[in-house]
Order: C-alpha cells, then structure tokens, then sequence
C-alpha cells in the first residue's frame, strides 16, 4: 500500500470508530494517527537497519502523542489508538488489521525472554483501558480483553477476556464486528461465581428443608 493510500485509510478507520469526529479535517489532530504515520517511518528505517534515526523518531513521537512504539514492532491496516495516551507497544509485537486499543494498553514482554518477546494481535481484537498483554503469546481473532486485564497466557479466537490474571470468561463463533468495541459490557467472572454459590446454597436449604419435613413427618408417625 503507497503512502496516501495508507494515510486514507487511516482517516477512514478514525473516522469510522470516533463518534467525537464532527469533521474530516480533525482526524490530523488525533494523537493515534500522528504516532501511526510516524511509525511507518520508523519501521521502515529499522528495517533498514538505520536502528538510531528509526528510535529518534519513534521517541520525539512518543514525547509528541504519548504513545510509545518500538520502531520494530509490525503493525497491519486499520489500527485505532483511542486518545492513546500510555500505550506501550514492544519491538516484537505483531498487530493484525482493524485493531483497537484504549488509553494505557501495554503490549509487552515479561522481561524474561529473548527474540520474540511481545505479544501477537490477530484481527479485529479490541483492548480495553489500562489493560496488559504480556509475552510471546497470542491473541485470537476477533477477542475483546476488557479494561484493566492482565493477560499472561495464550487467548483463542471469539473469546472475551477479563480479570487480573485475565481469564476467559466467553468463547463463541460470533465474529466481533471493525465497529463493535464495547470495553464496558463485559462478563464480571467474580459477579458470576458468587451468583452460582447463591443459588447452589438456595437449593442446599430447600433441600435441608424437605428432609428435615420428612423427619419430622417420621417421627409423628411413631
């Protein structure tokens, strides 16, 4: 993709999943599509193996947009940064297309690892607020990691993560729609269990409850 192209569709994608947009021109003052543009200068110089021009112009963007991205991180078409101030994104992270991430996402390494140390993204995967992804794993295709998570091992494809440690608490064959990025509505797995104790404790007392009629019906009889 030639470079216009690639700023069209960039401006195309904001355009798409900011409601605050009210008119085209504003897209060129979006934090997320100066640190995307800029990081396809960078990457392109790290390939290049020009390691020290490609992070001077990864950091000048980070101080600029506060959204820091390691110049050899591989990024697909279509990434959304929302505000993005506090993203972090690790030198060997793979992001796939139509991606969404939120304010302080950190895609990062565990710091115990060598080569390939940071997280894959497949498409269409949205990553709420303040949540981190840490290591070389993987997470599937169309996967919601909600706000806050921790996420430390492998995520499927369709699934819905939450939780520190990050669980996964759905997982399904319904494709996550590019503009479907809800980061609120999403299953409390904690709310969940003690919704399960409640009724296996509700069915223990009308069980006790029956029984104890029959002992009582039993000792009447003698």
């Amino acid at each position: 993709m030639g470079f216009w192209a690639f700023v069209k569709e960039e401006m195309q994608v904001i355009k798409e999943r900011d409601p605050a947009i009210k008119k085209p021109i504003e897209v060129f003052l979006y934090p997320s599509f100066k640190a995307i543009i800029r990081h396809r200068i960078a990457h392109k110089l790290y390939l290049k193996k020009h390691y020290v021009l490609a992070r001077m112009v990864s950091q000048r963007t980070a101080r600029k947009t506060g959204i820091e991205i390691h110049p050899g991180a591989t990024i697909g078409k279509g990434l959304f940064i929302d505000h993005g101030s506090g993203v972090v994104i690790g030198e060997t992270t793979i992001i796939g297309d139509n991606v969404t991430l939120y304010q302080g996402v950190t895609l990062g390494g565990t710091g115990k690892e060598t080569g390939k140390r940071h997280p894959t993204i497949k498409d269409n995967v949205m990553i709420g607020s303040g949540a981190k992804v840490l290591g070389s794993f993987t997470v599937g295709e169309n996967s919601q990691i909600g706000a806050g998570s921790v996420v430390l091992t492998e995520v499927p494809p369709n699934c819905t993560v939450v939780g520190v440690p990050g669980r996964i608490v759905r997982q399904d064959c319904v494709r996550i729609p590019r503009e479907t990025m809800d980061q609120i509505h999403l299953p409390d797995p904690v709310m969940m269990r003690l919704n399960e104790l409640h009724d296996e404790n509700t069915a223990l007392k009308e069980e006790l409850a029956r029984l104890a009629g029959k002992v009582d019906e039993l000792m009447k009889s003698k």
